[in-house]
């Protein structure tokens, strides 16, 4: 049997499969309060054959929304919601982790309550335009995160991960990569600061670490996953400098705390991945890259030869509920529809077909 079909300990929880869900947006917090609704209940049900689920961003925070009807976890009807997710996943013996996603400088002040505007380690303007409730607009200088304001923002993520807990989830993953927040601090464009939270190195991977730490305090290690995108396509007008070392000193802050697992948005460079595999003590999973093509069953070789210990399939899993089946069948697959990835109702989201008798 190949080792994706074969059952894993990840940390302490057992996971039926190796196949992971990789998270995806979908902006479909229609619930109050941008929570999630019984539609994504059933959407996250579907998949609960994967041997692990990662949701899509969900923000710590009021002030860590990007985007809209993108959901959170930081209120009571939020935490109440969400138990409804997990109740349906773990129904069908899934195992559900929580992205927790501050977008930090990537937002736009009208998707924020108030006089709320973005914040980020430095009042550096991102490059692009962010959609909202009346279009696409030029993204504005963000708010220069103080001292006071960054341990306020460590304290989001802990509770955050309390509230998932407390909403029945299996555990959280902190969403490092893609120019968001956590990797807003470790930028070389984005971060211009000159205390102890950039400046150098150790400076620029403190956030992050600390992040974790907080968050590994709060509901143990075994329960927190971590995401990072090293030396990728740069994302959000993201740039990093010396990405060797500083994934070196981001990892050596990390592997003390016993988290869960490393899960990497692959670069093109496959060699960063394996010095990557080769320092990261614990489970690494692995979303290789496949541009242009997403993720299909050539990468469960991946595991075959140790690469890594899951991997992480995005669109595939997004247009096959029954993932996992197909790939021990060899197909056929889905064809997922680009125009419904963000925002809707139940096409493109909760309509993809199974195969008979899944």
């Amino acid at each position: 049997m190949s080792r994706a079909f074969e059952s894993y300990d990840l940390a302490g929880t057992k996971l039926a499969n190796r196949i992971a869900m990789a998270p995806m947006t979908r902006s479909r917090a229609h619930g109050p309060g941008l929570s999630p609704t019984e539609l994504t209940a059933q959407y996250y049900a579907q998949r609960a054959s994967a041997g692990l689920i990662i949701t899509e961003g969900t923000q710590p925070s009021v002030i860590g929304q990007g985007y809209t009807s993108t959901p959170g976890l930081h209120s009571p009807e939020q935490i109440a919601a969400w138990r409804t997710v997990t109740g349906a996943v773990h129904a069908k013996g899934g195992v559900i982790f929580a992205q927790l996603m501050h977008a930090g400088r990537i937002g736009h002040p009208s998707l924020l309550p108030g006089d709320l505007t973005p914040v980020a380690p430095s009042a550096v303007r991102a490059a692009g335009q962010v959609f909202t409730d009346t279009g696409l607009q030029d993204m504005e200088t963000p708010k220069e995160l103080t001292e006071a304001e960054i341990e306020q923002t460590i304290a989001d993520f802990a509770q955050a991960g309390r509230n998932a807990i407390e909403a029945g989830f299996d555990g959280v993953e902190i969403h490092g990569a893609n120019g968001y927040l956590v990797h807003q601090f470790l930028s070389s464009n984005a971060n211009l600061r000159t205390d102890g939270w950039g400046a150098s190195i150790e400076g620029r991977v403190r956030f992050g670490v600390a992040v974790a730490t907080a968050l590994a305090q709060a509901i143990g290690g075994n329960r927190v996953g971590y995401r990072i995108s090293p030396g990728g396509t740069p994302l959000n007008d993201l740039a990093e400098e010396h990405t060797e070392q500083l994934y070196d000193a981001l990892l050596a802050g990390l592997a003390p705390l016993g988290l869960a697992y490393l899960h990497v948005l692959e670069s093109p460079d496959r060699e960063l991945t394996r010095r990557l595999r080769a320092q990261w003590p614990g489970t690494f999973v692995l979303n290789p890259f496949t541009h242009p093509e997403p993720t299909g069953p050539q990468s469960l070789t991946l595991l075959e030869d140790g690469t890594a210990d899951l991997i992480a399939f995005g669109a595939l899993f997004l247009a096959n509920p029954d993932l996992p089946a197909r790939l021990a069948a060899g197909g056929p697959f889905n064809a997922a529809d680009p125009s419904s990835f963000f925002g809707g109702d139940h096409r493109g989201y909760t309509d993809y077909p199974a195969l008979a008798g899944n």
